[in-house]
């Protein structure tokens, strides 16, 4: 199978992943860890639910992939997830020691691969991480974007809301 194919394979699987933190109300991203065309592992957002600020998509999966291989090295390993990873996850990859990365939309606030900062090409660490960006990055720019619209509109609702009850509570 060509490679572009198989990255796209895999990320509408992540693509999948993101949909499971969507429904959570989570930030939509997923993260699929894929080891000689198998899944090895997955991971979505878990950061709201878990108060935790590290259970990012990549994270998630990174850590599951080690469980299920009893290694923390994910020698041979491809993670596919639909946001740019930031710093902290793209130093979990290096720690992981992946081989490649392939992800969907840039984070331009945070991205760790490229887009702010390239934490995984950096010659002065000991391994660096093949990245391959743009994989379906409509589809996964789009869906973080819809997201953060429907959140924005939904706060806004709400303030509005509380806005009218103080007039009612003050006159009581």
């Amino acid at each position: 199978m060509d490679i572009l194919l198989k990255d796209e394979k895999w990320m509408r699987h992540a693509l999948l992943l993101a949909e499971k933190a969507e429904i959570l109300g989570e930030v939509p991203v997923g993260a699929v860890l894929i080891k000689d065309d198998e899944i090895i592992a997955e991971g979505w957002n878990l950061s709201i639910l878990t108060h935790d600020a590290c259970a990012h998509a990549e994270v998630m999966a990174i850590r599951d992939g080690g469980q299920r291989l009893q290694n923390y090295r994910l020698i041979d390993c491809t993670l596919y997830v639909t946001l740019e990873p930031c710093p902290m996850c793209a130093g979990a990859l290096i720690h992981a020691r992946i081989k490649r990365l392939v992800y969907g939309a840039s984070d331009l606030k945070t991205g760790a691969a490229g887009s702010v900062f390239n934490l995984l090409d950096e010659e002065k660490l000991n391994h660096q991480v093949v990245v391959t960006s743009g994989i379906l990055s409509e589809q996964c720019s789009t869906k973080i974007s819809l997201f953060f619209k429907r959140r924005r509109k939904e706060k806004k609702a709400l303030k509005k809301l509380a806005s009218n009850i103080d007039p009612v509570l003050k006159s009581v």
